[in-house]
C-alpha cells in the first residue's frame, strides 16, 4: 500500500528523510525543466536506489513520489518499467492512475498481465488497469488472477465493471468447469466474482400519486 510524504516523513531515520528531500527536489526541478539532462535525470537513478536508502518497505512508496512530482513521462516510465527490476515495475504500475498518461500506458499493464509475477499481476489489474483496459482485456485480466491466485480484492472497480457481465460469468464457468475435470479445486474467489456478475436488480416500482 502506498503512504504519503507525510507518513514517510515520520517513519523515515533522519538520512533516509534528508535522501528523500534531495530525490524529490530533484524530480521537482525535472518536471519544472524538462530535457535539461542529458540521459537519465538524476531522479530516474534515485527511483532505482529506493529501496537501499528509505528501505524495502517503503521504496513503493518513495519511488511513487518520485514519479508524480517528476511528472513522469510516458517514456520516462516505459524506460524505468522495462530497464527495472520487479519491484521497480511493481511501483511504476502502482502508480499510473497518479499520472497524466490517459491510456498510452496500457502497454505496460498488458505486459505485466503476460507474466506469472503475482506482484506485477496484482499492480497491474488496479485503479489504472481499470481504467483503460477494454471489455476484452479486463476479464482476461480477472481470469489471471484467478490463475495465479491474486486475490480479486486486487482488481479495481470490480464489483462495477463485472456486474451484469455475462460473457465474464461464461468464462468464469468454463474455468471451473475445466478446474474441476482436472480435480483441482474451483477457488473460492471465482465463486466472489461470479456472484457480481449477476445483473443488478430491478428498482422497485413507486406508486404514482
Amino acid at each position: 500500500m502506498l503512504i504519503s510524504r507525510e507518513e514517510l516523513d515520520d517513519r523515515l531515520a533522519g538520512a533516509a528523510r534528508a535522501w528523500l528531500d534531495e530525490a524529490l527536489a530533484e524530480a521537482a526541478h525535472a518536471a519544472a525543466h524538462p530535457g535539461a539532462d542529458s540521459g537519465s535525470p538524476p531522479w530516474e537513478l534515485r527511483y532505482a536506489s529506493a529501496g537501499r536508502h528509505c528501505g524495502l518497505e517503503y521504496a513503493d512508496s518513495v519511488r511513487a513520489l518520485l514519479l508524480v512530482d517528476a511528472h513522469a513521462s510516458l517514456p520516462a516510465v516505459t524506460r524505468l518499467y522495462e530497464q527495472g527490476t520487479a519491484a521497480e515495475r511493481r511501483a511504476v504500475l502502482l502508480t499510473l492512475h497518479r499520472l497524466d498518461l490517459g491510456a498510452t500506458a496500457l502497454p505496460l499493464v498488458e505486459d505485466a498481465l503476460r507474466t506469472n509475477d503475482t506482484r506485477l499481476v496484482a499492480a497491474a489489474v488496479g485503479p489504472y488497469g481499470a481504467a483503460h483496459l477494454d471489455a476484452h482485456g479486463w476479464r482476461h485480466a480477472v481470469l489471471k488472477c484467478l490463475f495465479t491466485e491474486v486475490p480479486v480484492q486486487a482488481v479495481g472497480r470490480l464489483g462495477e465493471r463485472a456486474r451484469g457481465d455475462a460473457e465474464l460469468a461464461r468464462m468464469l464457468g468454463d474455468f471451473a468447469a475445466e478446474r474441476s475435470a482436472a480435480g483441482r479445486p474451483v477457488p473460492e474467489d471465482l465463486r466472489t466474482v461470479l456472484d457480481l456478475t449477476a445483473p443488478a436488480p430491478a428498482p422497485a416500482p413507486t406508486e404514482e400519486s
